[in-house]
Order: structure tokens, then sequence, then C-alpha cells
């Protein structure tokens, strides 16, 4: 061996490292088919009960100390062009918020569940050759996660729609009946539907009857506007990796232990290049990204040893991390940290890709009636008094904020649509430190969210700051022309978006409420400020792809279309890094699929091998 490994009296079958929408469901799955598996989370198990369970505290549970850690990236390598951003933060950079705690980032999530299109599972299997990723064959895996709560269970097995009735994912929409509390809104939605040719189809909205944006039918590239769905129970609370973990821990507890305050610091690797455990830091707070972090608490160093398998799911910054500080990755990198070279891999930290997003802000004559009276958990809060207590109509807190969205080709030549714009109550231009504030208390004002899907560029890196498992990565996602997308294809599309929003706000039944628009502004005028605008400003929250699957010839793939790490044994990667193109619209629906994927891909390798 390598290392002399000193194991702690304990064996796993599976060690997974990380419990988000990658590691959780994974987890859980093997522990209920018979696995003996350990689950290592990093941060610990004390999320704000109000403040995790109430779709509209999203914001806030971003920015909970208790779950949250605060990495801040760079868009640019420029520094010039990073502090052109009015969200940048002196010596950090822009903060892009993730969650540590069992559930990892959905635990503080949006909740918007939106299914990808078929093209992104496609690619993958002509990517790699593996037909097992065609998009019809991936469709079983939603059907098998989602318990959709919104549409009827289908008669005689005929399921048109292909959703799922019996999964683990509680699926929803929005009461759409708070949109006669808000007279407001309501013109607003009725601006957006006539933005998608759809006239006043406002009856439609109400009943429900637009078409369902996780149907079938869309998967194959259709416009048009949507009711989007959530990851919220019949009780109108989050729902989703936390609360199945939990459940298959407390029906199996022999087969699965939930350890947390657990900082993996190294997969261990035998001669053969076997992954045989980790060796991983117990203790609170120990990663510098935590809020709470105190550089005078230490860790004590543990191993445990995994008989099968050890899989990161530590998503798309720390998985990289963690196959580096493991000796996985490219040569020169590792040398310049003194750590051991064990495979040479280049592709690890490379490819990472993000969505572009940017807010179109106004200020409307008067505060919204459906908030106006909501302290979002301050003190009094006759909002979250009636969502606690009136179950028949929890109101707005009951929701993630979004009515409506508008999914939209930003080229009529585009194979799939790669605008997806929706709204918000509120303030909302990105990240950084108090946003969460800024949203719940601008009453007045209303924003139009453009989120390019599908985007070119995959220049992004996740590289080391140092050897210490405790350091955050440095992250710079070389936004626009920094990047790779020679076309500017990614830009235009988001100005084009910025348009579409502008023409919803012009609109009479909307313009009537808008005093001014607040971000950019109408000084921002002509298509060359309208760029520069975006570059400024443009923020990401799915990051992705950064040990990119691959055909295993492939030198820049990290894993295979088995999710395994190439040139190793016994160790694989499933979370949102593995993505060699960055998928759909919103990301945690795919990465779902992927973990249901790997299960099965795991368990018939069990069958096989014994």
């Amino acid at each position: 061996m390598n290392e002399s490994f000193e194991f702690v009296n304990e064996e796993f079958e599976f060690i997974i490292v990380g419990s988000g929408a990658g590691g959780g469901p994974l987890a859980a799955n093997l522990a209920r088919a018979g696995h003996r598996v350990l689950v290592l989370e990093a941060g610990d198990d004390d999320p704000s009960d109000d403040i995790y369970k109430t779709p509209a505290f999203h914001a806030k549970a971003s920015e909970d100390p208790k779950i949250s850690w605060d990495f801040f990236v760079k868009h640019y390598s420029d520094p010039a062009r990073q502090q052109a951003d009015s969200k940048y933060v002196p010596g950090k950079g822009i903060l892009y918020p993730r969650a540590s705690t069992i559930g990892g980032c959905t635990t503080h999530h949006a909740m918007i569940t939106v299914y990808p299109h078929n093209s992104d599972f496609n690619r993958i299997a002509e990517l790699t050759g593996d037909d097992s990723w065609d998009a019809f064959k991936m469709r079983r895996y939603f059907q098998r996660l989602e318990r959709c709560l919104y549409m009827p269970r289908p008669w005689f097995g005929i399921n048109p729609s292909r959703h799922g009735f019996d999964g683990w994912l509680q699926t929803n929409r929005p009461d759409l009946r708070l949109l006669f509390e808000d007279q407001i809104v309501q013109d607003i939605v009725r601006a957006g539907l006539s933005e998608a040719g759809l006239g006043d189809a406002f009856q439609e909205v109400l009943s429900g009857n637009l078409l369902d944006i996780n149907h079938w039918r869309v998967a194959f590239g259709e416009e048009g506007a949507f009711i989007p769905a959530m990851a919220t129970n019949r009780d109108g609370q989050r729902h989703g990796v936390r609360e199945y973990l939990l459940a298959t821990q407390a029906r199996y507890p022999d087969r699965l232990t939930i350890r947390t305050g657990a900082l993996v610091s190294k997969v261990l690797l035998d001669d053969n290049k076997t992954a045989v455990g980790v060796e991983y830091m117990e203790g609170s707070k120990l990663y510098r990204a935590d809020p709470l972090h105190n550089e005078r608490t230490g860790g004590t160093k543990r191993i445990v040893r995994a008989s099968r398998e050890v899989i990161l799911a530590g998503g798309a910054f720390n998985s990289p991390q963690l196959l580096k500080l493991s000796g996985i990755g490219p040569e020169a990198e590792l040398n310049r940290h003194n750590i051991p070279v064990q495979i040479n891999r280049k592709g690890v930290g490379e490819n990472l890709q993000d969505r572009y997003e940017v807010g179109i802000v106004s200020e409307m004559s008067q505060n919204l009636p459906l908030t106006d009276e909501c302290t979002f958990g301050e003190g009094e809060d006759p909002c979250l008094d009636r969502y606690k207590n009136r179950w028949w109509n929890r109101g707005p807190y009951a929701s993630n904020g979004t009515a409506l969205s508008i999914v939209k080709r930003s080229k009529p030549e585009m194979e799939d649509p790669d605008l997806f714009i929706f709204s918000a109550p509120g303030r909302f231009r990105g990240y950084y430190p108090g946003y969460s504030n800024d949203l719940s208390t601008t009453k007045d004002q209303f924003t139009w969210l453009v989120l390019k899907g599908h985007t070119n560029n995959s220049a992004g890196q996740v590289t080391l700051n140092s050897a210490d498992p405790q350091d955050m990565p440095d992250i710079n996602f070389k936004y626009f022309d920094e990047g790779n997308d020679a076309s500017g294809d990614d830009l235009n599309a988001v100005v084009e978006g910025v348009k579409i929003c502008r023409s919803i706000m012009d609109r009479g039944s909307a313009k009537k409420w808008v005093n001014s628009e607040v971000s950019p502004g109408r000084q921002i005028e002509t298509d060359d400020q309208v760029e520069q605008f975006v570059k400024n400003e443009a923020w990401g929250h799915h990051a992705s792809c950064s040990n990119k699957m691959g055909n295993i010839n492939d030198p820049s793939a990290v894993v295979d279309s088995n999710f395994k790490v190439i040139g190793t044994n016994n160790l694989r990667v499933v979370d949102a890094s593995v993505f060699p193109y960055i998928p759909g619209f919103f990301i945690v629906t795919s990465v779902y699929m992927i973990s249901e994927k790997a299960t099965d891909v795991i368990l018939q390798e069990v069958r096989q091998n014994g």
C-alpha cells in the first residue's frame, strides 16, 4: 500500500461523501436494498425549523449560518472586471451560497423542480456510447423518484405525461388562489401571458390547465408559459432528500449511518488504485466556508474502511477538491501543492459550467398586497401565523414566490429553448451578504429573472488554493468572452431575455403599476449598454460539470458512463460535477435522476460480482 492505514474498527460496504441531491437518495436506496451504508456529512444537523420548512424563506435559508457555506467565487480572472459587479465583496469575490447539513443544498434551494430536455441525456449517450443514457430510458428514473401531488393518478396504466406517483420526492404547485389577493401580481401575470403569445389565458392559469412544465411533451423542446412545480408536501412544506434520508435511517438504523461534522480529507487508495476507505476530520464547523468556523477549533482525524465502494457526492466545488487532495488530478497542480500523484487526470476541476442569470427589477406604485403584512419571520408575523395555522389556505409563505414561467428560444434555430423567464416579488439582483433581507423587505419592488440554459461556456475551473482540506478551492467561472463561447450566443441570449422582461412590464396591465425600472434602469438602453450590464451583473447558482463524464479514452474525462473515476477501482462520483454539459434549466432534478441511475448501476454490479 502507499500508506500505512490504521482503521478505526469500522467497516461499511459503501461510504458516501455528501448527503445532497446526489449522495442522499443514493445512500437511502442502497440501504433499502439491504446494504450497510455510511454517509459522511461535513455540516451539522441543526437547520432552523421554520426557515428550513417554509418555502417563502428559501433565501433566508441560504444565509442561515447554521447550515450555510459561503463560497466567494470569481466570474473573471481580471480583477477590474470582477470589481465592476455591484455584488463584489472586496478581498473575497462574489458570494455563492451553498449548504452543509443533512440534505445538502436541497435544504436551501428554491424547490423549483423542472425536468431537463431530452437532448441533455441523448448527448451523454452519444458521447459515451452508452445507450442506457437514452432520454426515453432516463425518464423512468424521474417516474420512480417523483410523487406528483398536482396531477391525477393515471387510469388503467395510461400515463402520457410520464409523471411518477409513488416516489420519495413530493412535487406540488403554488396555490394559485393567491393571485386573487394581489391585483398587481395578477396584472403582471396577465402581461406575461400576453408576451408568451397566450393572450388572456388567465383562467387557464387559475384552473391549473396551462401545460405542465414537467409533462413528457415539454422535454422535446416545447415553448410556452408554465406553472412551475415545487418540491413541497401537502402541508406546503419543503420536502425532499433530507426527509427521505432520515426516514430511511429510522426504518433501517442497522443499515444507514449518517455521521455529521465529518469533513473528508482524503480517499485512501491501495497499490492497485482501489479505494479502500477515507480519512476524515471529526468536528463541528471545520470547513472555512462555514460562517461560524473557528480557527482555534481543530478536528480529530478518523479513518473508516469501505468493503465495496467509496462514492463522492460533494458537488461541483468539493468533489474535484477531494479528488485532488487524494492525488487524482492534473499532475502539475498536485506537484505545486506537494500532493503525491496517484493518477494524473487533467480533467479534474476543469469544464466548470453554470447558468447565467440577471434580474430586471421594477419599483411599483405601492407595496404588493400579497406580502405587505409579511415580516418574513421577524417579530410578529401574520403571514407566518397564517401559514402554520390555516391549513385550508396557507397564504404566500407556502409558495417560493414564482407563479408563472416563460420558456423560449433566444433564436428560432435553437434545438431547445434556452431562456427560462420567471418572476419574484421583491428585489433580487443576485447573491451578496444580506441579499435575503433585501429580497424580503423591498415590498414595493418586483423582479423578472432571466435564466440562460444550455450555456456554451465550459471554461470554468476549480483549483486548489492549498493542500489543506479545510481551505476552500479557487473557483473561477471565466464568464462570457473570458471563456470559450466564441459565438457570443450566451451573452446575446441573456440580452434577448432582458428585452422580453422589459416588454412584459411595458404592457398595459403591468405598466400601470410601474413607477420606474430600478435595475438595470432605463438609462441602460442600447444593446451595447445592456451587454455591459449583463457582463457586470450576471450570476449563477447551478455549478456543475467539473468532473465530466466521457469516454474512457478521452483524457479530459474524469468518470465513465457508470460514474467510475477513470483509472481507479471502487471509486465513483455521483453529483452535479459529472455532467459533461449543464442540463436543462434547474439542475437538481437531473441530479436526482442520476442518483437513481447510479443506484441501478451499483446494485447490478453487486449482483454480478457478489
